[in-house]
């Protein structure tokens, strides 16, 4: 089992910026990726970033530029950065951490972004 921990939501008003961490504990393997995922009230759950244990990263067209995904294997913890905050960021975000071991989410922190 591998338990994860988000934390760094809240309220911000638009072009603000927050970070978002997400820490690790329990069975993981070296080799995982995580990940942050968000659902707006009334959409489906959508990606938002994910990078592996090496490093590599991926963003949603929606953020990039904008987000920064990054983590730090020796704490078992990522972040993301959230930079030029709009209103149609406001979401729950969830973390994701996938590994040979399983897919587990986090609970969810909630950002609200107003105009």
């Amino acid at each position: 089992q591998v338990q994860l921990v988000e934390s760094g939501g809240g309220a911000v008003q638009a072009g603000g910026a927050l970070r978002l961490s997400c820490a690790a504990s329990g069975r993981i393997y070296s080799m995982n990726t995580m990940g942050w995922y968000r659902q707006g009230s009334g959409k489906q759950r959508e990606l938002v970033a994910t990078i592996t244990s090496g490093g590599t990263t991926k963003y949603a067209d929606s953020v990039k530029g904008r987000f920064t995904i990054s983590r730090d294997n020796a704490k078992n913890t990522m972040y993301l950065q959230m930079n030029s905050l709009r209103p149609e960021d406001s979401a729950v975000y969830y973390c994701q951490h996938a590994s040979a071991f399983g897919l587990y989410w986090g609970q969810g922190t909630q950002v609200t972004v107003s105009s």
